[in-house]
């Protein structure tokens, strides 16, 4: 089956999804879609596709439709596809509210077409490899996650478009997601809403009236695991999580791909602390070559198969095909999504009111307080500059 795509939005994150169904042997990519005709002509030139200015158009003859707009007009457009039919990527985040991605969820049920989320960063190498060792049991009982996301972007800068500034946190909110659904892959999702809670600071002046720059939130896992994801702008980049089982533990370096298996205690003598500095250096020196093997192979290896283990949105794409032939399930569930924005809630909520240097927690998460949808869908994103795979 060749799964006929289109993508709607033609701002930056578009040519990932471009490139993507293009390259895939199982998609065929009949169109490229957005409100600026020149845009959509541009982008259409760039893949050698035709460019249209209404989506839904299409939506008689697609298989599956890319989502990658603005995220207040998210719901409206997925909601189209999949009452025509359409299976439906979305970039992240899914929508505005969790209520709209429940509803995306009955729809999705109601007419059976699956949906996915980008929600990459758990499909890079070294996050992925560290999810099978849990999977597998490897660590034994997850006792806790530890993520920290340093040197996101400051909320008064642009890199995804000016809508942003409609969001509380600016541009530093709307890259909160990845390092939200990333402690939820890893660690497992919260059992009830009330186990979430978060704190926030305004750490800087800006001109706009922004209401955070700094956010930490924390929950219990349905498995009993202590899930905590720290989010800072004005600081150097970090990307790190720390996974804590009761047989072994993992440490994950995003940025350069490594991980680190803690398998042994340390401190149980002088010998053994000093083995520690060996084994994180040999350690790193694996990933170092893995990293250096993967790169020299896609250089020399164009196929498909060799770009969805170095290119995460590739995956997910690859992963979807599945889906919508009816042989696997989607490669990140709405769930995953509706929880990833529930944690956004918490954190506005937390924002409200800010106060330079303060903080706030949130008290109700069903009371947060969440950016208007637009009321005419534009398709065109600058949504999210996208990261460097492997």
């Amino acid at each position: 089956m060749v799964v006929r795509t289109a993508v709607v939005g033609a701002g930056t994150v578009s040519r990932a999804h471009l490139a993507g169904a293009q390259n895939n042997p199982d998609m065929e990519l009949v169109a490229v879609c957005d409100l600026d005709e020149e845009l959509a002509r541009e982008r259409a030139r760039e893949f050698g596709t035709m460019a249209v200015t209404d989506f839904t158009e299409l939506l008689d003859e697609l298989d599956c439709l890319h989502v990658c707009t603005p995220v207040q007009t998210h719901f409206e457009i997925a909601r189209q596809a999949i009452e025509a039919g359409v299976g439906v990527i979305i970039e992240k985040p899914a929508t505005v509210t969790a209520e709209e991605v429940e509803q995306l969820q009955t729809l999705s049920r109601e007419h059976d077409t699956p949906v996915t989320v980008i929600h990459n960063h758990l499909f890079y190498p070294a996050v992925r490899k560290a999810r099978e060792l849990i999977d597998a049991g490897e660590l034994g009982h997850v006792k806790s996650v530890d993520t920290l996301y340093a040197g996101l972007t400051p909320p008064d800068q642009v890199n995804r478009g000016s809508w942003v500034f409609e969001l509380p946190g600016g541009e530093f909110e709307e890259g909160l997601p990845h390092p939200i659904y990333s402690i939820l892959g890893i660690g497992g999702w919260p059992e009830r809403d009330d186990d979430v809670s978060a704190q926030t600071v305004l750490s800087d002046d800006y001109e706009e009236d922004f209401e955070y720059d700094q956010a930490q939130a924390q929950y219990v896992s349905e498995e009993g695991a202590l899930c905590n994801v720290t989010m800072l702008s004005g600081t150097l980049p970090q990307r790190l999580h720390v996974i804590t089982g009761s047989e072994k533990s993992l440490i994950v370096d995003e940025i350069n791909q490594s991980l680190y298996e803690v398998d042994e205690d340390y401190t149980s003598s002088v010998i053994a602390r000093s083995k520690k500095s060996l084994d994180v250096s040999l350690a790193q020196a694996s990933s170092t070559l893995e990293n250096v093997k993967a790169v020299a192979t896609s250089r020399f290896d164009d196929s498909w198969e060799s770009e969805t283990k170095t290119n995460s949105h590739c995956a997910i794409f690859d992963e979807f095909v599945d889906a919508i032939e009816g042989d696997a399930e989607v490669p990140v569930p709405l769930e995953q999504s509706k929880w990833t924005i529930r944690i956004m809630e918490t954190i506005r909520d937390a924002a409200q009111p800010s106060r330079e240097g303060s903080t706030a927690e949130a008290a109700d998460p069903s009371e947060a307080a969440d950016a208007a949808p637009a009321e005419e869908p534009a398709t065109s994103d600058d949504e999210e500059s996208v990261p460097a795979d492997l």
